[in-house]
């Protein structure tokens, strides 16, 4: 496949992604918690940065955009109805548009809850959907901004991806969320199953992302 995602690892237990298009040469990033991490994988690859998609407002989400803008001067991609709070946009995305990353066409989803003006965005042909804080793997991410209901009405969106779906999300809390899942669920047998295959992972230090659409049907409460 010409496409490539790579999970950076940043901060304490953020996660950034590179999405690079060998065909055309082309790089792009979905958040940007820190610089550093993902300036070394940049030039490790002799990669430029077209475009950083923002998916909200939170600091440990944008902190790394101004290095990187006097670095490689990307476009920075944000929400239209979140922009008053977001580092200044090059290019304003609306919900449900299509945004063309290269050859790539991303759906915008609306994905309040977490923050109000987050926003996912999902990839057909690449199969994947980016959340942000929105759908987390065994979990969702904390209510700062929406209520459970704006919530569970997003995560709603995201039950009706293809199941097959790989699914970034922004945060490592895999493992107390898996807790929490046990806790509420303690008789299912592909909980226990997911919850020890992840704590492999953990251990080696690898990320617990991506999941499927499919594994979070199965054991997210």
């Amino acid at each position: 496949m010409h496409t490539e995602i790579i999970t950076i690892p940043c901060l304490d237990d953020n996660y950034a992604y590179i999405i690079h298009n060998h065909k055309r040469n082309e790089t792009f990033l979905i958040d940007a918690p820190e610089s550093s991490p993902i300036i070394k994988t940049l030039e490790k690859n002799s990669w430029k940065l077209k475009k950083i998609i923002i998916t909200h407002h939170h600091s440990d989400h944008i902190m790394g955009i101004n290095d990187l803008k006097k670095k490689y001067n990307p476009i920075i991609v944000g929400a239209d109805s979140d922009s008053h709070r977001l580092p200044t946009l090059g290019e304003k995305i609306k919900v449900n548009q299509i945004l063309n990353l290269g050859d790539l066409k991303f759906e915008v989803i609306d994905a309040p809850g977490h923050t109000i003006g987050h926003v996912a965005l999902y990839c057909k042909e690449l199969s994947s959907v980016f959340t942000g804080d929105s759908l987390m793997v065994f979990g969702c991410g904390r209510l700062f901004e929406g209520t459970p209901e704006t919530m569970w009405e997003t995560l709603n969106k995201f039950k009706k991806l293809p199941e097959e779906t790989k699914v970034y999300s922004g945060h490592e809390y895999a493992i107390k969320n898996a807790e929490f899942a046990f806790s509420v669920d303690p008789n299912n047998k592909k909980v226990i199953e997911r919850y020890n295959n992840l704590k492999k992972l953990i251990k080696k230090s690898l990320p617990s992302t991506p999941s499927t659409i499919k594994e979070e049907l199965e054991t997210n409460p």
